[in-house]
């Protein structure tokens, strides 16, 4: 979730960083300060339309079944490493208790035991942390691709240059009336109900 977030904050920054330079380099230098359209622009045909990305995570179904999963697979794997972790503190303290009755040859199998055991821990809380990683990135990048695609439908006549994603921390104004995040929701339901 924080990859999405930050690859969201990123992707805002770039768009934010271009609708700049577009703004300002589509000026030109008459006596009036009149700004220069493209050829097949009609004035005031640039829009903007942005939605809530707060409330399309807290309201698009799919989404939320995506969280749900990640969040149980997250569970399931960190329930699998505490069994593993609490077999470990078990050895331990089987061979702690036996520590003053073992022989040399037994105490120095035991140390090894344990190293073997730790190591063996040390990297399955590695690969199943980048599993977590790996499948949090793939379904989040399902999601991301899901809205994409229908916000192209949703744009397919043209009636906004840029539909962005809208985050407190980038965005200081925006107009309520270019805020198409209900019909987002709306939409994105309507279209994993009947997948």
């Amino acid at each position: 979730m924080k990859n999405f977030t930050l690859g969201l904050n990123i992707f805002l920054a770039v768009a934010v960083a271009i609708l700049f330079y577009l703004h300002f380099s589509s000026k030109q230098c008459t006596g009036h300060g009149s700004a220069a359209l493209p050829t097949n622009a009609q004035p005031g045909s640039f829009k903007v339309a942005y939605f809530e990305m707060d409330s399309l995570q807290s309201n698009f179904e799919y989404y939320k079944q995506v969280a749900k999963d990640l969040g149980n697979s997250e569970q399931q794997k960190r329930s699998d490493l505490a069994t593993k972790k609490n077999a470990y503190i078990a050895k331990v303290k089987e061979y702690q208790a036996k520590g003053q009755s073992m022989s040399q040859t037994e105490m120095a199998q035991a140390q090894q035991d344990i190293a073997q055991r730790e190591r063996e821990y040390t990297q399955e809380e590695q690969a199943k942390s980048q599993e977590m990683q790996d499948e949090s990135f793939k379904k989040l990048q399902d999601v991301k691709k899901k809205i994409e695609d229908y916000l192209k439908d949703y744009n397919k006549n043209k009636t906004y240059s840029f539909i962005i994603a809208s985050n407190a921390d980038l965005i200081y104004y925006k107009d309520s009336a270019y805020n198409i995040t209900n019909d987002l929701i709306k939409g994105l339901n309507a279209l994993y109900k009947t997948k």
